[in-house]
């Protein structure tokens, strides 16, 4: 496969923009927080792609894409029974959420895969309010990419005072003209490069349209990538964005870092947006992270009288019950990731096998490492041995050619440097993004007991080896 799958086309974006004049974003939202919900997962059809093309034959829960909108209360018991109808194992992770191991959703790891015509109880204590996800973890390059997905919310106590509460899936699919998913999945190229690319964007499962909204209005957008590769960089031209929280964590509410929403696989951030007042209202939603392949995404369209002259004064999210990290005393480790295209990796260890790269990846598609380690399963010999309520410093280095989102499962740490440099009110993250050659130093407290997850977010780079085991004990 070459490259024409990996961004959308001219032809695409001006197609996406004659859909935006008939179209509006479509609203994925459930009013009230339930205590249980059923799951399940199937096969079926969803219109991602406009007509004349047909119908996409997808996976989903619920024969939904996304999956239906789970929100939860903070602190208080969640149930979700899930089934699988599926013709091959699953199973559900509840992406960021610090809740028990055995609820985590990995297979082997956590818990024995879903089979087909199998179930599974989840039940656990959402600890933090945020914007969180859920995702399989069985065959994830390929099931998350048929459609299996879905958004969760844990409300807080006293949410903030906002007009509107907007949720955003974000994906692109890899579809050819009619409509249909191309199967290439695990791709030679997609895994050794930045992953699977796909040519049709869409928010909460459809193609991005319009948004109407009203002038003076105060919008909290969540955003979630759910992407399998696609780093989605966000400006919104026009308007006044604020962001409030990061992978579901509260931050000081501050402007977006060169007026840009970063967003990895996986990643999410909630935004406050004040529409402006002014004749001309609107605000533009561009991505421009792949520079020359820039796209409006969306337009934020304002209709009717104002609400307000001027925006309200804005408050800052409460705070959610983390453990803070003792930096004086907290354990210093190094996580080196390393191979890929363009890469420099000699060497690497897979299944306890020293190989050369060329060999490792002709004979057994593994191609990244960290620590100089391929990851063979879920279940390996852990890169490190945590001890419970100790704190730790990780210093990440990305020594490859291409971006890496990488995300602990069962715990968020402070982001405290980038390169060398203090970052700006060290926020709360699960899923840290890495550029080229870029370092960063994380901080947390292992206080979650049990074996977790430890990956690259592009789906691929996970299917080529980037993964690892961390123990707490």
């Amino acid at each position: 496969m070459g490259h024409e799958h990996q961004y959308p086309s001219r032809r695409d974006i001006l197609a996406g923009g004659t859909a935006m004049a008939a179209l509006t974003v479509a609203p994925l939202w459930s009013a009230h927080a339930k205590d249980a919900y059923r799951l399940t997962a199937l096969p079926g059809n969803a219109r991602i792609k406009p007509e004349p093309a047909g119908e996409t034959m997808i996976w989903s829960y619920d024969g939904q894409v996304p999956g239906p909108l789970i929100r939860a209360r903070q602190g208080e018991k969640l149930r979700i029974e899930f089934q699988n109808k599926l013709e091959e194992p699953t199973t559900i992770h509840w992406h960021g959420l610090r809740i028990p191991n055995a609820m985590d959703g990995v297979p082997e790891l956590t818990q024995p895969p879903v089979n087909p015509g199998e179930s599974f109880v989840y039940e656990f204590e959402p600890p933090d309010a945020g914007t969180f996800w859920y995702h399989p973890h069985v065959r994830s390059d390929v099931q998350l990419a048929r459609g299996l997905y879905g958004a969760l919310i844990v409300d807080e106590a006293n949410p903030p005072k906002v007009d509107r509460d907007l949720l955003w899936v974000l994906d692109d699919w890899r579809l050819r003209g009619d409509g249909s998913i191309i199967d290439d999945f695990a791709h030679r190229h997609d895994i050794s490069h930045e992953g699977r690319m796909g040519n049709t964007i869409t928010i909460n499962g459809r193609p991005s349209g319009l948004v109407s909204v009203r002038p003076g209005e105060r919008l909290r957008l969540r955003l979630i990538n759910t992407a399998n590769a696609r780093v989605f960089g966000l400006r919104f031209k026009g308007g006044v964005s604020t962001i409030v929280a990061l992978d579901g964590q509260p931050v000081t509410p501050h402007p977006p870092e060169r007026a840009r929403v970063v967003l990895g696989p996986g990643m999410r951030a909630d935004l406050i947006i004040d529409v402006p007042t002014g004749a001309d209202g609107s605000i533009s939603v561009v991505d421009d992270y792949y520079g020359d392949k820039a796209y409006t995404l969306t337009k934020l369209v304002p209709k009717g009288k104002p609400l307000r002259a001027a925006p309200p004064p804005l408050e800052a999210l409460p705070e959610n019950p983390l453990p803070e990290p003792d930096i004086a005393r907290a354990e210093v480790q190094e996580v080196l990731i390393e191979g890929g295209s363009k890469g420099y990796l000699e060497e690497a260890i897979y299944k306890g096998e020293k190989f050369r790269p060329r060999t490792l990846f002709r004979k057994h598609r593994k191609i990244w490492t960290l620590n100089g380690v391929a990851a063979h399963s879920m279940t390996m010999e852990p890169m490190f041995t945590l001890k419970r309520g100790r704190s730790y410093l990780w210093k990440i280095k990305n020594d490859t050619a291409w971006d890496h989102p990488m995300h602990l499962h069962g715990h968020h740490f402070r982001i405290l440097k980038r390169n060398g440099k203090p970052v700006a009110h060290k926020p709360w993250v699960d899923t840290v993004l890495l550029h080229l050659d870029e370092t960063a130093e994380v901080a947390f407290v292992a206080d979650n007991p049990g074996d977790w997850l430890f990956h690259c977010h592009v789906l691929e780079h996970h299917v080529g080896g980037m993964g690892a085991v961390i123990r707490v004990g």
